[in-house]
């Protein structure tokens, strides 16, 4: 089996070598933000990808919209220090087939591997639950992933250029999803867009 992971620690990335260095049959590829990582993926065709949310530049949310663009059927696995079920949810909206939390078992991540290389979907039965449980009227709740990379970025400081050609779209359709965010929102200005997401730890 062939992974990808894409993770800009690289005590992250040797942390997961260690932890599948026993399985002879893996092959590992490593990449430390979303350009690296998409060429990798392209380059290499890995069976599974396990992509951190919060990376240099674009997120993984991106990233995992590029990759499946690339191809449909690619196995994705979420990694995240972010516990927010929310995050979850969103990784599964995006394309995701698992979503494993950096704070939890780090057996969890083996498992996850293993249930999404047989076609299966992995979330760990606490971030299940959290998801069940998870309030209807949490304000990112309302936004899809790519709305949520456009949150995060804002949060970064990039302007709406900026963002625009790191996400390969037009500036209009930034600035016109920056205006329906606010409106889900219930929010006025991008300053309290940017609030939100720095309240959220986006």
């Amino acid at each position: 089996m062939r992974i990808l992971i894409v993770d800009d620690h690289p005590i992250v990335a040797s942390g997961c070598r260690a932890l599948l260095a026993g399985d002879a049959d893996i092959e590992i590829f490593d990449a430390a933000d979303a350009d690296i990582g998409e060429a990798v993926f392209a380059r290499e065709a890995p069976d599974i990808c396990v992509l951190d949310i919060n990376l240099p530049g674009v997120s993984g949310f991106e990233l995992a919209r590029r990759i499946l663009a690339r191809d449909g059927s690619a196995r994705i696995i979420m990694f995240s220090m972010n516990d927010d079920p929310v995050f979850a949810a969103r990784a599964i909206e995006a394309g995701a087939r698992g979503y494993v939390s950096k704070s939890g078992d780090p057996q969890d991540l083996v498992a996850a591997i293993q249930e999404v290389a047989r076609g299966g979907v992995f979330l760990t039965p606490a971030t299940a639950q959290s998801l069940a449980f998870a309030r209807p009227d949490d304000r990112l709740g309302k936004l899809n992933p790519r709305e949520i990379e456009i949150l995060r970025l804002l949060a970064a400081g990039k302007s709406l250029t900026e963002i625009a050609w790191m996400v390969h779209a037009s500036y209009k359709t930034i600035a016109n999803t920056s205006s329906m965010m606010r409106h889900k929102l219930g929010l006025r200005t991008s300053a309290e867009l940017v609030r939100l997401a720095i309240e959220s730890r986006l």
